[in-house]
C-alpha cells in the first residue's frame, strides 16, 4: 500500500512522463521554421536609403505587421510607379494566427539581412514565404519562375517507380481536394493535407496554393510534374514556388 509521499511522487513521475512523451511527439512532427531559400529580384534593381521606395516598403510592412493573419496570407500595394511595393506573403495552412505573425517578422529579417537595398525579393521558410516586388501580378498569371525543389538525399525501399507513381497519384488527390468550396462558402480551400501507406512506406503529403490566384489546381499539377522530374524515388521532397507548393514526407510534418 503506498503512503501519501510515494504516491506523491508517483504522480509527479507519471506528469513528467508526460511531457517528456509530449515534448517527443511535437518534435516527431518536425515543426520547425527552418530558413529554406532566397532570391533575390535583381532585375528590380536596388534603391537609395531615404528614397521613396523605401519610404512605401517600410509602410507596407509595418501595415501588413498588425495584420492578424486568421487565414493566413496577405497580398498589398502601396505608392505609385515607379515606386511602388508590391508584398505577397502566405503561411503554411497549419500556421495560422500568431504562428504566422510570428514566421512574418522573421522573413522580413530575412529579406532585410539576404537582399540588402533590393527593391524585390523572396525567401521561403518552412511555414511562410514572403515576396516583395515592384510588379504586382495579376492572378490570372502563375509564377512558375520562382520555383525551386528540395528532397531527402535517402531513396525509398522498394520498387521506387511505383513508389513514384502512387506518390503522384495521391498528391492528385490532395490537389483535387484543395480546390474544392469551403464549407462556409468563403472560397476554396486552396490548401490540403493527408497520410496514406503506399506500399511498405506511410507518406505524410500536402499542397497549397496563394489564396488570390485563380487556378489552384493547374498550379498543383505543374509542382507534381517537377517534382516527378527532381526528387524520383526520394523519402521525402517538395517544390515550392510563390504561386502554389506540394511537399511529402515519410514522416508527419503538419500539425493537421
Amino acid at each position: 500500500m503506498y503512503s501519501s509521499y510515494s504516491l506523491i511522487k508517483l504522480l509527479v513521475c507519471f506528469y513528467i512522463l508526460c511531457i517528456q512523451v509530449l515534448i517527443r511527439s511535437v518534435s516527431s512532427l518536425n515543426l520547425t521554421n527552418a530558413y529554406l531559400h532566397h532570391k533575390c529580384l535583381a532585375s528590380q534593381g536596388k534603391y537609395k536609403q531615404g528614397s521613396a521606395y523605401e519610404e512605401n516598403l517600410n509602410h507596407v510592412i509595418d501595415h501588413i505587421s498588425t495584420y492578424h493573419f486568421r487565414d493566413g496570407f496577405k497580398h498589398t500595394s502601396h505608392g505609385d510607379a515607379p515606386n511602388s511595393v508590391n508584398i505577397v506573403f502566405q503561411c503554411r495552412g497549419d500556421s495560422y494566427g500568431s504562428k504566422c505573425g510570428s514566421c512574418y517578422a522573421t522573413a522580413v529579417a530575412g529579406f532585410r539581412k539576404r537582399c540588402q537595398r533590393y527593391k524585390g525579393g523572396i525567401i521561403w521558410y518552412d511555414q511562410c514565404f514572403l515576396k516583395v516586388s515592384t510588379i504586382n501580378t495579376p492572378p490570372t498569371k502563375m509564377d512558375y519562375e520562382n520555383t525551386f525543389p528540395m528532397h531527402n538525399p535517402n531513396n525509398v525501399n522498394g520498387d521506387t517507380q511505383l513508389f513514384d507513381q502512387n506518390m503522384k497519384d495521391f498528391l492528385y488527390e490532395l490537389a483535387l481536394k484543395a480546390d474544392k468550396p469551403k464549407a462556409d462558402g468563403s472560397g476554396l480551400l486552396y490548401y490540403a493535407t493527408g497520410e496514406k501507406v503506399l506500399g511498405k512506406n506511410k507518406v505524410y503529403a500536402m499542397v497549397q496554393c496563394t489564396l488570390d490566384i485563380f487556378h489552384c489546381k493547374v498550379c498543383l499539377k505543374w509542382c507534381i510534374k517537377e517534382l516527378s522530374k527532381c526528387c524520383e524515388g526520394k523519402q521525402g521532397a517538395r517544390v515550392l514556388g510563390t504561386s502554389c507548393n506540394v511537399r511529402y514526407e515519410l514522416y508527419p510534418f503538419t500539425r493537421t
